[in-house]
């Protein structure tokens, strides 16, 4: 009897689907791919909709959503797992040594379902512990595991590069829903859940353990503005001026530009000024990270006399 599985596991019918949406995204030739004929398609479709004189109410008729939706499918294979990843800065984690009350309250103030598991520094992720391996210890009252790493599940290893799209596929075979993002030296460079790739097709999920997105970029006036460090710096050269993005290092924050531009962590009060004349003064900090800048812009350029 013929085996109809793949050493993985995966079913040949799965493994054949799933090149065919490979296919579907890439394409090795000259010709133009299904994927740009497909975004023109609904790029007519909806300026045909949005024209004055257009046609409405049509049954069966895709949504503006749905446009959007799938428009975002189809540039979802132009991300790495770079691009989709939480940034280290943002990694809520446990360290294996921590007493198990720690751990409890860990979940209990976040409100994520699974916490990465590292021993000395985030660049040592030795596992992930779930909520569901720990809610029934509470629920009954028994007495925690004398170590608590026992219950550590593992997560997926993934290199920046990889591409999200197989990102996903591996979840999926793993049968995982977190990755550690690891840099070209192998240490952590951020995580990603499987809400951070869907959210990448459907838009920003939000559930009940969700605050209120706070504004990262805020102008003050004067063409001054406060930021949070997580702010993107794709956001921050759209918003207020190009040149901020211009970096050669790997970094997505400003908070990341403020620690490179400095050479190490600033404190409260310190200034650090980017070749481009911007002064980012750091207004919130730890020892570990910039939290909150406050940008200053470049003086204007006084002409010498003649």
């Amino acid at each position: 009897m013929p085996d109809n599985d793949s050493q993985s596991g995966e079913p040949d019918s799965n493994r054949s689907l799933w090149h065919a949406i490979r296919r579907f995204f890439d394409t090795d030739d000259g010709s133009r791919s299904l994927r740009a004929q497909l975004e023109d398609a609904i790029d007519e479709h909806t300026a045909a909709h949005d024209a004055p004189d257009g046609p409405t109410g049509v049954t069966g008729d895709l949504s503006p959503v749905e446009r959007q939706m799938l428009k975002n499918l189809l540039h979802f294979s132009e991300h790495d797992a770079d691009d989709v990843a939480i940034p280290r800065g943002q990694i809520i984690a446990l360290k294996a040594d921590a007493p198990w009350d720690e751990v409890v309250r860990a979940f209990a103030e976040n409100g994520h379902s699974r916490l990465p598991v590292y021993r000395e520094t985030l660049d040592e992720v030795i596992g992930m512990i779930h909520i569901k391996d720990v809610f029934p210890i509470i629920a009954t009252g028994a007495a925690p595991p004398s170590d608590w790493t026992s219950l550590m599940r593992q997560p997926l290893y993934v290199p920046q590069a990889r591409n999200a799209l197989d990102v996903l596929a591996d979840m999926r075979q793993h049968r995982t829903h977190l990755a550690v993002v690891l840099d070209e030296y192998s240490g952590t460079d951020g995580i990603i859940t499987i809400e951070d790739l869907v959210e990448e097709i459907v838009g920003n999920i939000e559930d009940e353990h969700d605050e209120e997105a706070e504004e990262m970029i805020v102008p003050l006036g004067a063409n001054m503005w406060d930021c949070d460090a997580r702010a993107e710096l794709d956001d921050v050269a759209e918003r207020i001026d190009p040149r901020l993005a211009e970096v050669e290092e790997a970094i997505d924050t400003l908070g990341g530009l403020a620690f490179i531009l400095a050479e190490s962590v600033p404190e409260v009060g310190a200034v650090v000024t980017h070749p481009s004349g911007w002064q980012m003064e750091v207004t919130d900090a730890d020892d570990t990270h910039v939290k909150r800048l406050r940008l200053h812009p470049p003086r204007p350029k006084v002409e010498p006399e003649e």
